[in-house]
């Protein structure tokens, strides 16, 4: 029997969103709350739906790490997996992550966050990662993101263009907010918010 996992990031393996957790931990308490401060008509108005997701997502992205170089990124990353990742994975989450790792069922890592600070825990977990991308020039990151945000029907789009679905006996979907809906609807074994 052949079986896919597929499993949201933020808010099912993690108890906290990751993209804030990460800023916090780049730039420390002070800039981070100050930038919140100064991009909350941003946050207010992707509240109210007023704002697309991937348009108040780049204008964070650019407010904090715009110019910053990719490699000093994903430096910062690597120490974030072993210094902060620990203390905010979902223990319920991950037993079943790993239950279905030990099972050698296809486990993959869906996320709307970036590859840059994702993709250092799903390499050390050994599985796939599908993220959203950040656009970099010459080694430096723009504030925008290359392609597409991976939210909602993108988080679809991309499982479909890697994998072959109906190869898969069984398919699982943990998500856990309204952006995983759509990942949820193509599973056969859909877990919105639990676990077993």
């Amino acid at each position: 029997m052949r079986n896919l996992a597929l499993f949201d990031f933020d808010g099912t393996l993690t108890t906290k969103d990751t993209f804030i957790e990460f800023i916090r931990y780049y730039h420390g308490d002070a800039k981070w709350l100050m930038g919140f401060a100064i991009l909350s008509p941003v946050l207010v108005a992707f509240k109210l739906k007023l704002m697309a997701n991937w348009k108040a997502k780049e204008t964070v992205i650019k407010y904090f790490f715009g110019g910053k170089r990719i490699i000093d990124v994903e430096a910062a990353a690597l120490r974030f997996t072993d210094e902060k990742l620990p203390a905010i994975m979902r223990s319920e989450a991950l037993a079943r992550f790993q239950r279905h790792l030990a099972e050698g069922d296809d486990v993959i890592v869906v996320s709307a966050s970036a590859q840059s600070w994702v993709k250092p825990w799903a390499d050390k977990m050994g599985v796939r990662l599908l993220a959203t991308l950040l656009e970099t020039e010459n080694g430096i990151v723009t504030g925008k993101l290359s392609g597409k945000n991976c939210y909602g029907p993108e988080k679809v789009a991309r499982i479909k263009s890697e994998f072959r679905l109906e190869e898969y006996d069984n398919i699982y979907a943990y998500g856990d907010s309204s952006g995983d809906t759509e990942m949820l609807a193509i599973a056969t074994k859909p877990y919105y918010r639990k676990f077993d």
